[in-house]
């Protein structure tokens, strides 16, 4: 990854010791993400007024496969950042955990958030073991009685109140699971 890394430092006298510690840093991301194409480094020293001591910026853009991360460590508020080589540091603590959660994300590891619901039971199909939710947005959502969570089927009574997550089904939007809404979402 080194020969596809790009520096570029702003207001400041660039030094071989900041390339050096640019340089180490970014060898290491490879470490938790093979497969980086590019990775452009912008060290700045932002001018402040009424502070003393200038802070320095660092934005780092890495290209991926598919995508690009950005990272950039806003010197605002963080006197620490008066230091060169701990605003990168910083910088590229923050590149490496993109990394990982993109990493994470390819690999199918992380979990999507579902969205959680209210509906009321619209119509019930005792017999065929599913039925219908009245959502809020005056949708029929089709919920089958595997789906149900905290619930017992038999017991359920047209109006009861529901919280649900939702999933595209073979003819239409379904219900993934329903639970009790006076309880809220299942763990």
């Amino acid at each position: 990854m080194t020969a596809s890394l790009q520096i570029t430092v702003r207001d400041m006298p660039h030094s071989e010791a900041i390339d050096g510690a640019i340089r180490k840093k970014a060898q290491k991301l490879d470490r938790f993400y093979d497969r980086i194409t590019s990775c452009r480094v912008l060290v700045e020293a932002m001018h402040r007024h009424q502070h003393q001591g200038k802070h320095y910026q660092v934005r780092i853009d890495i290209t991926v496969p598919g995508s690009e991360l950005a990272v950039t460590r806003d010197p605002s508020g963080n006197d620490s950042h008066e230091d060169v080589y701990v605003a990168i540091r910083d910088a590229f603590d923050a590149a490496r955990r993109q990394l990982q959660d993109y990493a994470r994300r390819e690999r199918g590891e992380v979990k999507t958030q579902e969205i959680v619901r209210h509906a009321h039971v619209l119509r019930m199909f005792p017999a065929q073991g599913y039925g219908f939710l009245r959502t809020a947005d005056d949708r029929d959502i089709y919920f089958h009685a595997n789906s149900l969570r905290d619930l017992d089927f038999e017991r359920l009574d047209v109006g009861t109140e529901v919280v649900y997550t939702e999933e595209e089904g073979y003819e239409g939007p379904q219900a993934a699971w329903v639970a009790s809404g006076k309880h809220g979402a299942p763990d």
